[in-house]
Formats: C-alpha cells, structure tokens, sequence
C-alpha cells in the first residue's frame, strides 16, 4: 500500500505541475523522494509506486542518459507503465546540471564509480530508503540505464553485487574500462581499453564480494555510432568468470529480425544475455506499437520492434516474458502548439515541432550532437579542456 510520505509527495508533486512543474516531475507519474541519506553524489531522486504495491515486491533502478530527465526517460521506456500492470516499484535516479550540464552521469570519474562513494553512493543510499520505505523484497532489487546511464548501471552491479539480483546495460560501457577524460572518448569510439583479463580483474576487485552475482542482459544497436557495438562484447566478456561460464554461448537465438546470445550457467539457469539490435542507431529499443506496448518513441528511444522494457523484467522474471505479439496502430496524442510530444526528448536547439515527429533511427547530425554533448559535459566538469 501506498505509505503516507509518499501520498504527502505526490500531492507536493501535485501543486508543483500547477506551476512551472520541475522536470523530474514533467511526466505527472513520478514522485520526488527528498530524503535519502548524505547524497555525496548530489542527485535527486523520483519513484513510481502502484497504489495497491505488495509487501516484498521487486525493485527496479532506472539511470537516463545525457540530456534526459529521469521523467523524459520513464515516458520513453515505459518502466512505470509496466510497473502499474506488473506490481513492482521503480526508483529513478536523477543527474543534476550542477554536476554535470548535459545531466550525464560521471560513469567515468573515479569518485562516483567506487563503492560508497560520489553518485554511486547516493543511488545506494536512494535504494535503502525505498526498500525500507516500501517493504521491497531485497532479492528481488535490480538495475537498467541507458548510455551514460547504462554505463553507471554497469558501475553499480559491479560495486554493489550484493544489491541486486539483475541488471541491464543497455549501449553502455565496460565497467573500469576508462578513468580519464581521453581514455572515455577512445572507449566510446571502440580504441583501446584494458585486456580481457584486466577488465575482469576490475570488476572482481570492485568488492570482497563472494556469493552470487546478478544476472546480466546487454543490449546494443548494430549501427550504433556513438558508443561502438564492441562495448557490448566487452561488457559480456567481463563478466563469464564471475559467473562461471565459457566464452561461447549456450545458444544464439532470432528474436524478429534481432540476435540474441545467451550463457547458462552449470544448473542450466540463463545468467548473461546480449542483444544485438538490426539496423539500430544508439538508444533504447522500444515496440510502442504492441497491442500491450509502453513507452514511446522519440530521440534516443527508438521503434525497434522489440521491446527491451518488457523483455528486460520477463528476464529478470518480475512480468510476463516478451512473446511474439500483434502489432497494433495505437493512437498517438497530438502536441498542444508549441509544446513538444509528451514522451519526446529535446535536444539543445531543437524546436518541439521537429521532435515531435519521432525518429526511429539515429541519423549521423544525431551521433554527432551526442559527441559533443558529452564533450561540453566533461569541461564543465572540468575534466576537460
């Protein structure tokens, strides 16, 4: 059930969207949770809890990318959505612009990619407070982002393993695999980076930890030219030894037009899964068109006929499994003049009448503005000149 902190900050939610709402809050479904413990990362913090939430239902942290809000994000992947139908919780951690002016997550910074530390610290402390809050079933705590978000997703399995049973990098990067400004860019474009060995050092070394480890899904565009689809291999070769499997999958399946690879570990359970996304540019794959479909397209959340959303909790086995399902024409609502699609992401210098006509595919000015998105973000970090 619904705890009354949480019904206090809805109605907050509630007066602010009367006014010049917040963005975290543009999406009317997110509630701000202000307190959380010390926050040395300096994020803020948004949740979607169902009004008739179970004792000891799952949890799922969701990181966006640069330039997104954590309510932009929610509308394009449809993760409260699915909750709502589902029965679980979802905590969004939140980039602020005085950390970082293009709102990316610091995946590459030494200090918040270290276990009780910086903005890895903060979205532990944020879990806390919800799973205590709520009555979250703490083996059933799990973990997406995309890009820089999935990047910092990739951060948090790997300091915190003992946190959560699953995860999802969805066009993310290797954990450790970059601790300097050049060393990022040179990772991002596939250049570089440490051995095979090295990087499973980093992730084994990131705590004591020895009991299990989460499950893995990876998911990347083939044509993703952003960040190159070889962080997608990487990511998972990274992980085979803490999970005790081989290099070689168990199997490669066809899911429409996509590939799926899986790793099954000793007792036959799927523990690591790679998609790789046909024709795809760089962003989260959706399937907003379904019958049952969530989320919506726009910049960076791209109509790919599958939808890693739903796939994604069926992996983790918190909803129903992705199946083959009829593709349905679902109305789309028309903008008021002036104000962009509900569900789109603008980027710097877009006009919402130009978003609002949704982009399934990334186009090469796209990829060139997530570059220097990024650039602008890591000199006002000042990790850059």
């Amino acid at each position: 059930m619904r705890s009354i902190s949480d019904t206090i900050a809805r109605m907050a939610s509630m007066q602010a969207r009367a006014g010049r709402a917040p963005d975290g809050a543009g999406s009317g479904r997110l509630s701000s949770l202000t307190s959380f413990g010390s926050n040395p990362g300096s994020l803020t913090a948004w949740t979607y809890i169902p009004d008739d939430l179970a004792d000891g239902a799952p949890l799922v942290v969701v990181l966006h990318g640069c330039t997104q809000t954590a309510a932009a994000y929610d509308r394009g992947s449809g993760w409260s959505e699915l909750a709502e139908r589902a029965g679980f919780a979802v905590l969004f951690a939140e980039q602020q612009r005085s950390n970082n002016a293009n709102l990316c997550f610091n995946w590459f910074v030494p200090s918040d990619t270290r276990r009780d530390s910086g903005e890895a610290h903060s979205i532990r402390q944020m879990i806390e407070a919800v799973a205590s809050e709520h009555g979250i079933d703490r083996k059933r705590i799990f973990v997406t982002g995309l890009s820089a978000g999935g990047a910092m997703a990739g951060v948090m399995l790997a300091t915190y393993p003992d946190v959560f049973a699953g995860g999802a990098i969805i066009a993310g990067l290797p954990y450790g695999s970059a601790g300097t400004v050049p060393e990022a860019f040179d990772r991002m474009r596939g250049y570089g980076g440490p051995s095979g060995p090295a990087l499973k050092a980093k992730l084994t070394e990131a705590t004591d930890h020895s009991g299990p480890w989460p499950t893995l899904s990876v998911w990347h565009g083939a044509a993703d030219a952003t960040v190159a689809p070889s962080n997608a291999d990487a990511i998972v070769a990274q992980w085979h030894e803490v999970h005790k499997v081989s290099a070689e999958p168990t199997r490669i399946d066809t899911v429409g037009r996509h590939r799926r690879k899986v790793w099954c570990d000793a007792d036959g359970r799927e523990v690591v899964e790679s998609f790789t996304i046909s024709g795809m540019a760089h962003g989260t794959p959706l399937d907003p068109n379904r019958d049952d479909g969530v989320g919506e397209s726009g910049p960076f959340m791209l109509d790919a006929s599958i939808s890693s959303t739903h796939h994604i909790a069926g992996f983790w086995g918190i909803a129903a499994p992705e199946a083959a399902r009829p593709r349905t024409a679902r109305p789309k609502p028309k903008p008021a003049p002036g104000r962009p699609l509900d569900g789109e992401i603008l980027m710097p210098g877009q006009s919402p009448a130009r978003a609002a006509r949704p982009a399934p595919v990334e186009t090469p000015m796209q990829a060139t503005k997530v570059g220097k998105v990024i650039e602008d973000a890591l000199r006002a970090a000042g990790l850059m000149r």
